[in-house]
């Protein structure tokens, strides 16, 4: 995703934009505190690029964001469908924001479907733009209007702003030597201007992009550019549109420092090459493409430079197969997919357990079962990443709660995978790696130390006074065993699948031997040392609201809307769900009611009430997209009140 780098010192240049727009020009202009907006269309119009464009320069401009992209699975979904709709929601504010909002204040419907699919989700009085181009009698049709929406009347509660912009967009590059259909194709750049003029965005940095995306072939980016700017000049003379709109930058959200618009799965990317450099490893990725997780192996083959080896495999079996080789090799190995992928691997995993070799598996959730919904985020991949092998086969498991935090959670895998030589799991989902919020750049020397000691010779002593290596003698605090490097003179060892002997590492069948081991690696896992689980709780709250994963945003949205409406509640959210903080029990014990919204069907409640003899109260939603703040908020009111 491109971004923009902007620090809270550079912020306070926007307003003066802003300043010198409002002088030049004899259009009323409001100031907001926040804004929703959605461009909606085909998924052959353009809108995630839009959105993309329109993300960046707001993120240059220094307000805080939060963005929703949403779009088909297949590739080309037909033309002009409800199922072709794809969108984009941003949510932009001068002050500290969570989600990408419950509810568009505008909607930009590039055409019928994209309007009948997404009005539902507007509040009256919003802003509706569309492209009345495309309201032709057979494509209103084929989404089952009968009349034109646009002049029946059932837009009156709604702020309609008709635009022809296919028209306006193939009028101002006519001078271009362009087809009709070619001209017709920069539509989105001209809404993209657009929506620019009306809220005061930077532009500087979109025509950059333009000039760069189509360096080969300057004609497209001049057409691009000159659509752009016709769209930003539409709305400076348009009779129309009256008001244009000001957002304040968030000077006061963010601690000083470097900031830049960052998506979940390249800040995950980031993570772990970064994990690499602080491990002084080199970062192996084994991978197989699969939605929603495939961005992060197309970023990682990008840093060869610090280190990475990127290894696209036939099958997912393969990816993890060449990962774990690598992890016997000495490097931080990686490997990522989504929630069918981990099914494949799920034999691999078991086997990097019993070799207690590091290894990060990266699991970008997605809808199920099976291949299910790809391109819609859920959190129901959390019982098989705890319980998904054969045999006692314990993994840690650590999630990221916000874009942004997807860099430490990667950092956080690697730190226990390098430590403890053992399988993690890292569950981010849909919604966090496909979405963006502005991330602060961190120091060096705010980075973990992840340095590793290989194991150098022999570390036990037979009872003839003969030094030996035993590739199975644990460390007495984090029971890991060495690390040997394939080569290593005096290391050699047997490696597989059957049990080991304890110690020697020699292939056992022994009852009791097998007794031990699997009981000496659950103890390994459940002794990881994890922070306590830090709990919000203003005082006075009976009720505890536990959640997840990237419920955070729409459960810290839902609390703050309580607590400013008097009621008292107490928030947690946990990253380490394997093991859980030590003082979890402790923390729930301490409340009335706790109750876990979970995208799924109670996953972690089942494992908090199996664990902790706790009646958790579960609020379950499985449609594929994020909860809204309001409805949470409504929920957790009933839960207190019932």
């Amino acid at each position: 995703m491109t971004s923009q780098v902007s620090s809270p010192a550079e912020q306070a240049d926007g307003a003066v934009v802003g300043e010198q727009r409002r002088a030049a020009g004899a259009k009323d202009v409001r100031r907001l505190d926040r804004v929703i907006i959605r461009f909606a269309g085909d998924s052959g119009d353009g809108m995630q690029l839009t959105g993309d464009r329109f993300t960046s320069e707001t993120a240059s401009f220094g307000n805080d964001l939060s963005t929703l992209p949403n779009f088909p699975a297949e590739i080309r979904a037909p033309a002009g469908t409800l199922p072709g709709v794809s969108s984009f929601q941003l949510h932009f504010a001068d002050h500290d924001i969570l989600t990408p909002g419950d509810a568009p204040n505008v909607l930009v419907a590039m055409n019928p479907a994209a309007l009948r699919a997404n009005i539902g989700d507007l509040p009256r009085g919003a802003e509706i733009i569309v492209n009345t181009d495309e309201f032709t009698k057979r494509a209103m049709q084929k989404v089952g209007y009968e009349a034109s929406p646009l002049e029946d009347g059932s837009l009156d509660g709604y702020n309609l702003h008709p635009v022809p912009l296919t028209t306006l967009t193939v009028e101002a590059l006519k001078e271009f030597e362009l087809s009709r259909k070619e001209a017709e194709r920069s539509k989105n750049m001209f809404a993209l201007g657009l929506l620019s003029w009306m809220y005061h965005r930077p532009t500087e940095g979109t025509e950059k992009f333009l000039k760069s995306k189509f360096a080969k072939k300057p004609d497209i980016a001049a057409a691009n550019i000159a659509a752009f700017r016709a769209g930003w000049n539409f709305g400076e003379t348009t009779e129309d549109f009256a008001v244009s709109y000001e957002v304040a930058p968030a000077a006061k959200a963010f601690p000083v420092g470097t900031y830049r618009n960052i998506s979940g799965n390249l800040a995950l990317a980031y993570g772990l090459v970064a994990a690499g450099r602080q491990a002084d490893l080199p970062l192996f990725l084994g991978s197989y493409p699969i939605t929603p997780a495939s961005d992060i192996l197309h970023e990682l083959s990008r840093h060869k430079n610090f280190g990475v080896r990127t290894f696209q495999a036939e099958d997912e079996i393969a990816g993890i197969g060449a990962a774990l080789g690598a992890a016997f090799g000495g490097a931080l190995a990686v490997t990522t997919t989504s929630g069918p992928g981990v099914a494949l691997k799920s034999e691999t995993i078991g086997l990097a357990v019993s070799l207690e070799l590091p290894l990060v598996v990266v699991d970008i959730q997605r809808g199920g079962p099976s291949t299910g919904l790809p391109t819609k985020t859920e959190q129901a991949d959390l019982l098989q990443a705890m319980y998904g092998r054969n045999g006692e086969a314990p993994v840690p498991v650590v999630a990221p709660c916000t874009p942004a935090d997807c860099f430490d959670a990667a950092l956080e895998a690697a730190r226990i995978a390098l430590t403890y030589r053992t399988p993690v799991f890292l569950l981010s989902d849909g919604y966090l790696a496909n979405g963006s919020e502005p991330w602060r750049i961190p120091e060096l020397d705010e980075l973990p130390d992840l340095r590793v000691q290989f194991a150098q010779g022999p570390n036990h002593t037979l009872a003839d006074g003969t030094e030996v290596f035993w590739p199975y003698k644990r460390d007495a605090r984090t029971l890991a065993r060495p690390w040997a490097i394939p080569g290593t003179p005096g290391l050699e060892h047997r490696i597989g699948g059957i049990e080991k002997q304890d110690g020697t590492g020699n292939i056992s069948y022994d009852p009791a031997n097998h007794d031990f081991m699997v009981r000496t690696r659950q103890a390994k896992v459940d002794g990881i040392e994890v922070p306590d689980v830090e709990v919000d709780d203003p005082g006075g709250a009976d009720t505890l609201v536990l959640g997840w994963g990237s419920t955070y945003g729409p459960i810290t949205a839902a609390v703050r809307r309580l607590r400013t409406a008097g009621v008292p509640i107490a928030q947690a959210h946990l990253r380490h769900l394997n093991p859980f903080p030590k003082n979890l029990g402790a923390v729930l014990k301490r409340y009335d009611k706790v109750v876990i919204p979970e995208m799924n069907l109670g996953q972690l409640a089942t494992l908090v009430r199996a664990k902790y003899l706790v009646d958790a109260h579960s609020y379950n939603q499985v449609n594929g997209m994020p909860f809204k703040a309001e409805q949470l908020a409504t929920a957790l009111k009933e839960a207190i009140d019932g």
